[in-house]
């Protein structure tokens, strides 16, 4: 294999993508418009609300779709498709429509988060590809806005790229994490990719490096003695690294008139530890430094270190957020809604399961959220066909898709279309924000939803309904399927 060569993403996909669009070409369907939703099923570790992330990742992709002559070639060679469908290949692009979610949305389970519109070859092809990046991002995003809920405001930073599952995930499990929140990451690349602030202190090894630990401090202070953050647990650390980190603050910055720097500890007991790093450092005049720490911490290590009075300012965050380790798998799919006949009729598709979670909501559809015009928090949010609209000045019944008795109705509140259009036609027309415009709006969103919702435990279950014309196509689509 040629290393060099640039890896060709519209290649990633799953076979039978491919195997399905040589089907479709020698049907004769290739130019049959679809619709596809990409929604998940189950919010990660029994969540009450997921992130959405992954969106600028899909547009790149979308925006680059093409076959090489080494892929035609590749495909020739598998003698499994015709000259005509390759000769199609060659001049592939996407000429479709898609809506989204914007980056950095609370989504619930089965309501679109993104959806494809375009000719039946094109729709199909590109499943694999936005499943992955909408998938993995947006499972990082919403490890990363636990953590950081669970911090209460101090900073989180992300550690993790050494335990990354590959390059991609440790590039944009950055990227992902600081849409859900962090502040920052030890992924230098992120920093110049995408403005994922970088940054690092020391390591073991460079206390190790020096005949003593005082000198390795003292050293690394004079070097960068603008907010230095020294590892006081390489050997004994309330004995020897904290006191020495005092003695090196005292010698190095005091003179200088600074005031700012940390210690960070990787080991131990941190509520212990830390209590008394705290004293000792405020007993010496250095109220001003802060205290770091890090050692697979996750939201649950991090809620139980501060209910049991934890000195902490900021956390290092590593393996189990960028793995999402507790629950490594988003499980969003990718599933026809609807096709259009030869006259542009959109007709409903469904897909039916003896698993009642695995049946899909039909029909090209709008998803909008509700708020309170009295709290701003969401009230719920609700799935209608394309064709009806919302008038938020009545009031609104709405009901529960799993259990048509459960109705309730919805009063003073406003009504905002969540999917937004990202192409059109093939063309860009959605203008990508900057990331941190991506998380501010992550944690302006956030915001909106009860703290009912948002607990760790046994969170209240946040509602996504179905219009009535919705439910009535559902309702026929399983009538007629089933007989």
């Amino acid at each position: 294999m040629d290393t060099n060569k640039r890896l060709n993403l519209t290649m990633l996909c799953d076979f039978y993508e491919l195997t399905m669009s040589n089907g479709y070409f020698a049907c004769g369907m290739q130019d049959r418009i679809t619709y596809f939703d990409i929604f998940f099923r189950t919010v990660p570790d029994n969540g009450g609300f997921a992130i959405a992330a992954g969106l600028e990742q899909a547009v790149e992709y979308i925006q680059q779709l093409h076959f090489d002559d080494e892929d035609i070639a590749y495909l020739r060679g598998r003698n499994m498709f015709s000259e005509e469908f390759l000769q199609y290949l060659r001049n592939f692009r996407f000429t479709g429509d898609v809506w989204a979610v914007p980056e950095g949305t609370p989504i619930f389970p089965r309501e679109p988060i993104m959806t494809v519109r375009a000719p039946a070859i094109q729709a199909q092809l590109v499943e694999t590809y936005l499943l992955l990046t909408l998938n993995h991002q947006s499972l990082i995003a919403t490890k990363a806005n636990r953590v950081v809920r669970a911090a209460e405001g101090r900073t989180v930073l992300e550690f993790g790229s050494r335990r990354a599952q590959g390059g991609d995930g440790a590039v944009l499990g950055a990227r992902a994490a600081y849409i859900g929140g962090c502040k920052g990451t030890a992924c230098t690349v992120s920093d110049e990719l995408f403005g994922v602030p970088a940054g690092g202190t020391m390591a073991h090894s460079w206390v190790q490096m020096f005949d003593s630990e005082y000198e390795a401090f003292k050293t690394y202070c004079e070097i960068y003695p603008d907010n230095p953050t020294l590892l006081v647990d390489t050997y004994n650390t309330l004995k020897q690294g904290v006191p020495d980190a005092i003695r090196a603050f005292n010698e190095v910055l005091k003179p200088r008139g600074l005031t700012k720097c940390g210690i960070r500890l990787d080991s131990g007991d941190m509520t212990y530890l830390t209590k008394k790093a705290r004293k000792m450092l405020d007993d010496a005049g250095w109220q001003s430094c802060r205290i770091s720490v890090s050692n697979s911490l996750d939201e649950h290590i991090i809620r139980d270190l501060l209910m049991q009075g934890a000195q902490i300012d900021m956390f290092g965050v590593g393996e189990r957020l960028i793995t999402a380790k507790s629950e490594p798998v988003f499980g969003g799919v990718y599933k026809l809604t609807a096709v259009e006949d030869e006259a542009g009729n959109i007709i409903p598709k469904i897909k039916i399961s003896e698993n009642v979670g695995k049946i899909t909501n039909p029909h090209f559809k709008k998803l909008y959220r509700f708020f309170g015009n009295d709290t701003g928090k969401a009230i719920a949010d609700y799935l209608c066909v394309y064709d009806e609209t919302v008038d938020d000045s009545h009031d609104l019944e709405i009901f529960d898709p799993e259990a048509t008795w459960k109705r309730k109705t919805v009063y003073n509140f406003t009504a905002r279309e969540l999917m937004v259009p990202i192409f059109r036609g093939g063309k860009l027309v959605y203008k990508l924000p900057t990331l941190a415009e991506i998380q501010s709006y992550c944690a302006a969103q956030v915001d909106t939803l009860w703290d009912e919702v948002k607990r760790f435990d046994n969170p209240h279950t946040y509602y996504v309904d179905l219009s009535q014309k919705l439910w009535s196509i559902k309702d026929e689509l399983l009538r007629e399927n089933s007989r």
